[in-house]
């Protein structure tokens, strides 16, 4: 940004507030995470100073964490990154860049730091992550020694937290066991949870200038049961968010005062199968059979005779992830196998290492070739060392666990291929196989055939697994989930009921070949934001908080043409999501251009749909999303409170039934 776009955007208002709305291209934002990176460019422009000191609060440094590494921090002009609540060194020649929550007590040390004859900073650039609320801005202007001192008053709308280029979570982590467990009275905290998320959301719709219509899952009203707080959740949700929404049309210059995309609230109980059924997608896999910290992954190779360890960030940088992540795993090791063939035979430096191995001399020009190609030759082995170990280690998982005869089971239920006899066979004959197998296996089971575990059949089934009264807590507390068809009754659940031997919960899909075993799963998102984007989603079932249209002239919503602008509707340029098209690559180095796609292929797309699940998203919801934004030709946006893995979200479901929840549960 040159010195009159500076000047600009400096200027400041009569509030002393200046809105990072003002500061957002549009054809700049293909992805989530691109907001956090225009972040990264103000705090470099911000004036001719080089040096800056960072200072954030523990939320805000989580922001900046989930998409920055500290090299982009020091590219931008920062040289120092500080905690707003711990002991700083006066550097009083130096310009501060403040990116905080609007929090009192944020405001309370801001201000300490700027005050009086020795302030810690020449001069404050303060970004907020969220709208700051006229009283705190008062704050700051009746202040007269700080005010001088402020070289911008800003409001970022920056409180998410990108996983994905498709993918933010608001990191309610512990949303699930706040808003669905047993003692909710107790926690007193659920309206204001609700809200805190909500401005999370919101800011959002603020960051990438879009005014969504908002389609709740609504409360189940039947004759034979009465609503409860859970059932509200998605409607009060949807509440406090268009509150927001409606703030910024106001508040925000260029905010959009039409609708401009679709958003979709449905919370956990729209299915909880889900959660449990084990996957066979790389992705998921990974983050249900291995050992990882996060994206991190650690394994051993070796090198010179001895054992070394080495890390790898499973994550969006990495073009084999990028390329393998949705795939079947079977797909996936071919493709791996493939890759690293075509490497060895192709990269000049493991050819020659190759020859110089069956005893052939190197000479001087292979040797040169060698050297240039090595650089290339090292850190391509290493991806793929990387990822043929997770296969591998994989592979190890699936033989240990037995997962490929479960992973049928499970998929026969779900289809309706198998029934309570399959269950109590493979129960009765696998004793010796994992307990928590046999626990997931028992929780599909309690979603499809609730009445095997009324009154002392539950009991029954439990000593049959051999499972503890502790993992049958994820079990029972299932109910507390419920679901949009749920009936209360004598102490169990149900979701689905009929006359049939075998439940289907998923009906095969006829236009889709299956390629792989085990590969007919989705989650029911994908086929309510299929509903959504053809205009077929029951408005009695999902109505919409802002359609000044809603009658009772029909059931379902007029379907939204995605090849025109529509009035309202958002006409920029959106870049199509090339990765998730299948771009078989033959060697090592062309999934790189999955990435140069990513970045550099244009078309136009239609209206965003946004999604968001409250309660904790999935891995296959996540793929959903990328799967989805191709074959639609509509960018489809997942967010959640959460992203969990079934071995947490098992170990969420029976902490719902604990009679107290931890201070630490209801921090937002």
């Amino acid at each position: 940004m040159r010195g009159r776009e500076l000047t600009r955007y400096l200027t400041k208002c009569s509030t002393n507030t200046m809105l990072l709305s003002d500061f957002i291209h549009d054809n700049t934002r293909r992805h989530i995470c691109h907001n956090i990176t225009l972040f990264k460019v103000i705090i470099g422009k911000v004036s001719n100073c080089h040096i800056k000191v960072l200072i954030m609060d523990k939320v805000t440094v989580k922001i900046i964490s989930y998409s920055c590494k500290m090299a982009d921090i020091t590219d931008a002009g920062i040289s120092l990154v500080e905690d707003l609540f711990k002991r700083r060194q006066p550097l009083p020649s130096m310009e501060a860049v403040y990116f905080i929550q609007p929090l009192k007590e944020n405001i309370v040390m801001f201000l300490s730091d700027m005050s009086g004859r020795c302030p810690l900073y020449k001069k404050a650039y303060v970004f907020f992550s969220s709208p700051v609320s006229k009283d705190f801005v008062s704050n700051i202007k009746n202040d007269t020694s700080v005010l001088p001192r402020i070289g911008a008053l800003r409001e970022m709308n920056l409180e998410y937290f990108p996983i994905d280029n498709l993918g933010y979570i608001t990191d309610n982590e512990w949303a699930l066991e706040v808003l669905f467990g047993e003692n909710l009275e107790a926690s007193r905290k659920f309206d204001v949870f609700l809200t805190a998320m909500a401005i999370r959301v919101a800011t959002v719709f603020a960051s990438m200038k879009e005014l969504p219509r908002v389609r709740y899952r609504a409360a189940n009203s039947s004759a034979e049961t009465s609503t409860t707080v859970r059932d509200l959740i998605p409607t009060k949700f949807a509440n406090a968010l268009w509150n927001c929404l409606e703030k910024y049309k106001s508040s925000i210059p260029q905010f959009p005062k039409s609708e401009t995309c679709e958003l979709l609230i449905v919370d956990r109980s729209v299915d909880q199968i889900a959660p449990v059924i084990h996957e066979w997608t790389y992705d998921a896999m990974c983050h249900d059979l291995l050992n990882m910290d996060g994206n991190k992954y650690v394994y051993e190779v070796m090198a010179q005779g001895k054992t070394e360890k080495k890390e790898v960030l499973l994550e969006d940088h990495d073009p084999i992830w990028l390329e393998l992540r949705d795939l079947h795993f079977a797909e996936a090791s071919e493709r791996l196998h493939v890759k690293m063939q075509n490497f060895l035979s192709k990269n000049k430096a493991a050819q020659i290492r190759h020859s110089s191995r069956d005893g052939s001399d190197i000479s001087t020009r292979d040797l040169q070739k060698m050297v240039q190609a090595l650089p290339q030759y090292t850190e391509q082995m290493d991806k793929l060392t990387a990822h043929v170990d997770i296969a591998k280690k994989l592979n190890e998982k699936v033989r240990e666990l037995g997962l490929q005869e479960v992973g049928q089971l499970e998929e026969d239920l779900v289809f309706g291929q198998a029934g309570p006899k399959e269950v109590i066979q493979f129960l009765r004959t696998k004793q010796d196989i994992n307990p928590e197998i046999k626990l997931r296996l028992l929780m599909i089971y309690a979603v499809i055939y609730p009445e095997k575990f009324e009154g002392d059949k539950g009991v029954q089934l439990m000593q049959l697994a051999r499972l503890s009264t502790e993992d049958m807590k994820a079990v029972t507390n299932m109910r507390l989930l419920g679901g949009p068809d749920a009936k209360k009754m004598s102490g169990a659940f149900s979701l689905k009921f009929d006359v049939n031997k075998k439940h289907a919960v998923r009906k095969e899909k006829a236009t889709e070949q299956e390629t792989w075993q085990l590969s007919k799963f989705y989650p029911m998102i994908e086929e309510l934001i299929r509903q959504l984007s053809k205009g077929e989603l029951p408005k009695n079932e999902f109505p919409c908080m802002n359609d000044p249209n809603q009658t009772n002239q029909g059931s379902h919503v007029a379907p939204t043409r995605t090849t025109q602008a529509q009035p309202g509707q958002s006409i920029k340029s959106r870049r199509t999501a090339t990765w998730a098209k299948p771009r078989l690559s033959d060697d090592g180095y062309s999934s790189d251009s999955i990435l140069r796609h990513a970045s550099t292929d244009f078309k136009r797309m239609g209206q965003r749909i946004f999604v968001f699940i409250i309660g904790g998203a999935t891995r296959s919801e996540l793929r959903a999303a990328h799967k989805l934004t191709n074959e639609l030709n509509r960018e489809i946006i997942l967010g959640s409170s959460h992203l969990d893995d079934p071995p947490q979200f098992v170990t969420k479901l029976k902490l719902l039934s604990a009679q107290e929840l931890s201070l630490g549960a209801l921090q937002f």
